[in-house]
């Protein structure tokens, strides 16, 4: 007889995810990286960016934690519209009684905050510039298929690439994303974000994304690209941020005499449905 799982299925920004309660997971009988591959399938599963899974922290200190997989079953250390759709989910399932709390990541701890307005803003921490993830110093250009490229690399506790443009930002991530995503230099992968500055408070940016390929939207990525903007003095510290599946917004207060300032991720989370999936 095939196990019958409760899963819950949300977006932010066309970014989307498959939620599913750990016990539900217990029941799947499938390790993690298999039931990701499983359910974000799109044309034999759910079909999804990704994975996540709430779970009790170890931490006391710490409200929540998660698992997050990406489409291919690889583990993603964080995932912006991904917190703001599990913000909502934990909140309203009453797996945390607070509008405002912590989680536990692969990069560290997360803080959400659910708006009155329905929107979910997050505090996404200290964008990193230099660490293991970002091997580049001094003169920073990488080479793809017949391009060299100038880019600003940042982690969110991910890693990004991201390449300031004024072509077509989809073309260019179509063209280059998947040979950036496995560039040498990025000895866990990337993702690559291609920004079009539209105004001092308005971009617009395209993702590959490590593990997916072309999404609809990314947080994290959204944040390194108003992160890269901000060093290079194209763009005020609050911009609006245009992506395939919409728009969120990115504070930043950092510059590059002082980066060490927490950015802010603010957008919608929405619920697609609920249901029971027969594995």
């Amino acid at each position: 007889m095939k196990n019958t799982i409760k899963i819950t299925k949300m977006q932010g920004c066309g970014n989307d995810f498959v939620i599913l309660d750990y016990d539900e997971f217990q029941k799947a009988n499938l390790s993690m990286e298999e039931l990701a591959k499983r359910l974000c399938d799109r044309h034999f599963g759910i079909g999804a960016d990704g994975m996540i899974i709430p779970k009790k922290s170890e931490d006391k200190n710490i409200d929540i934690a998660w698992y997050f997989y990406n489409s291919d079953g690889t583990v993603a250390q964080m995932c912006g519209n991904g917190m703001r759709c599990f913000a909502k989910y934990v909140y309203d399932k009453g797996l945390v009684d607070k509008k405002e709390f912590s989680v536990m990541t692969g990069a560290g701890i997360i803080k959400p905050l659910l708006l009155d307005n329905g929107n979910v803003r997050v505090d996404m921490g200290i964008p990193i510039l230099e660490d293991e993830k970002i091997p580049f110093k001094g003169e920073r250009k990488l080479k793809a298929l017949d391009e060299t490229f100038e880019i600003t690399p940042v982690s969110m506790g991910n890693p990004h690439c991201v390449i300031l443009t004024e072509n077509d930002p989809m073309k260019m991530a179509l063209k280059y994303g998947a040979t950036i995503e496995k560039h040498e230099y990025f000895p866990e992968k990337t993702n690559t974000e291609f920004v079009k500055i539209i105004s001092k408070n308005e971009i617009d940016m395209r993702v590959f994304e490590r593990g997916c390929g072309i999404t609809l939207a990314c947080g994290t990525g959204a944040c390194a690209s108003v992160v890269a903007c901000v060093l290079n003095n194209l763009t005020e510290q609050k911009v609006k941020v245009n992506l395939l599946g919409g728009s969120v917004f990115v504070e930043w207060q950092g510059n590059s005499e002082n980066p060490n300032k927490n950015i802010f991720l603010i957008g919608e989370a929405n619920y697609s449905f609920v249901a029971d999936y027969m594995l």
